[in-house]
């Protein structure tokens, strides 16, 4: 597929990414550069990479901005979309991609201490949710949508640890229920990748060669395989809503 495919009727929208700077949310970002939608990069700490990210959209010929806030916190989620729109005119898409993990073995149950639980809780299914909130006004008035970046470890149980695996299905679970209460104006679906070559997989190599050598295709994801997947909820599904789309090549079947 040429990546012009696919963009009819994204020209002049107005994306948010959280997450932007780097892996999928940068690759997401790109993409929808692409096809003339114009880009709101969020970082919480990633402000270098995410000034790369945002050069890299205007030289595809958009406008971008890059807008620093930390999704855990309501405060600065709601000024940050106020300043998309304010910047930008409008909001008619949210890629929720900012999340947290920390790599704690299943069995290692004493290992798995509270502050891991309340970051990865904070960010990745509190910070998504503020963000939705925040954006919702704006997204019904422009009949936007929403793409939640969750993980096939929320459908399995597996993952980097038993907390960040809750966090994901929790964030699936919001999905459908905004699905439900933003309907019919918003349309919200979430893509649940399995191991994504990052740099979250830094030092982890052996983990994902394994993870990679059982599954169908025999190799981890890129983050642009994921983008395009977010791509297609967002141009080419018009009468989904509420999904799941796992994107996993097969590992967990």
């Amino acid at each position: 597929m040429r990546k012009e495919d696919g963009c009819e009727g994204l020209k002049d929208k107005v994306a948010l990414i959280t997450g932007g700077g780097t892996g999928i949310g940068r690759a997401t970002a790109l993409r929808l550069a692409g096809c003339g939608v114009h880009t709101a990069i969020n970082y919480s700490r990633s402000g270098e990479d995410s000034v790369k990210t945002k050069a890299d959209c205007e030289a595809l010929g958009v406008r971008a901005l890059a807008c620093q806030a930390d999704v855990a916190d309501d405060a600065q989620v709601r000024r940050m979309v106020s300043t998309v729109v304010a910047e930008l005119g409008r909001l008619d898409i949210l890629v929720n991609s900012a999340g947290r993990t920390y790599f704690v073995d299943h069995a290692d149950l004493e290992g798995l201490e509270d502050e891991y639980w309340d970051e990865l809780m904070d960010v990745n299914v509190k910070g998504l949710f503020h963000c939705c909130r925040a954006g919702f006004p704006e997204l019904k008035k422009n009949q936007g949508c929403i793409v939640n970046i969750t993980s096939v470890v929320g459908l399995n149980g597996r993952g980097s640890s038993i907390a960040y695996s809750a966090s994901k299905a929790a964030a699936i679970s919001v999905t459908k229920s905004l699905a439900r209460v933003m309907a019919p104006e918003v349309r919200v679906n979430s893509v649940a990748p399995g191991v994504v070559m990052t740099r979250w997989v830094a030092g982890q190599e052996e983990h994902v060669r394994r993870q990679a050598e059982n599954s169908p295709l025999g190799r981890a994801a890129t983050p642009e395989e994921v983008a395009d997947v977010a791509h297609s909820l967002i141009a080419q599904a018009s009468f989904v809503t509420g999904q799941t789309v796992v994107v996993d090549g097969g590992m967990f079947l």
